[in-house]
């Protein structure tokens, strides 16, 4: 999804970090202290289960790898659907 044309779904923990500097609310700021609290929390679960993080890290792969393969078969598609091209009549005499 690193050049992906559809918006994400979630933001990274920096992400959410870098809204509490343009966001100056005092509710918006304890709702950001919040979800960093809550990736610190993951973090830690996932340094403490390695299979859970290995488990993570594969799926990951196979979905990225997914994402390519749908990609091309909607590319595919399309070109399906787009009507094909009439080979185009010469005008005039043809000799032989």
């Amino acid at each position: 999804m690193k050049h992906s044309s559809v918006l994400p779904y979630a933001f990274t923990e920096h992400g959410v970090a870098m809204l509490s500097s343009v966001l100056n609310s005092d509710r918006a700021i304890k709702i950001n202290i919040a979800i960093i609290k809550t990736f610190v929390k993951i973090r830690e679960m996932l340094s403490a289960h390695k299979e859970l993080t290995e488990k993570l890290n594969r799926l990951e792969r196979r979905i990225e790898k997914h994402d390519g393969e749908i990609h091309a078969i909607f590319d595919a598609i399309r070109r399906l659907m787009a009507p094909p091209e009439r080979p185009k009549r010469q005008i005039g005499f043809h000799s032989g």
